[in-house]
């Protein structure tokens, strides 16, 4: 497996009600299909759909993805916002 497949990425998906969805995943694409199916999907999207991808961010390894998904899932929806914004 090369280093670019095995790297993961935080991501944040918007719903179609606008909440803020944020996860890690080794396939952004592949993670954002499952959320659609409802089958593999988070159960927060069982309030609301997934409507689009509006964040990636790659890191080198599971732990540091981990890390930064909690920094993340600490900010207030404006300061998601923000970062949002910053692509």
């Amino acid at each position: 497996m090369s280093k670019a497949e095995s790297s993961w990425h935080v991501y944040m998906i918007e719903t179609v009600s606008g909440l803020l969805y944020t996860g890690i995943t080794t396939d952004v694409t592949r993670r954002f299909q499952e959320h659609l199916s409802g089958t593999k999907g988070a159960k927060f999207f069982q309030r609301s759909q997934p409507k689009r991808i509006v964040f990636q961010e790659p890191h080198p390894d599971r732990s540091s993805a981990s890390k930064r998904e909690a920094e993340i899932k600490k900010l207030s929806r404006q300061e998601k916002i923000v970062l949002i914004g910053t692509l």
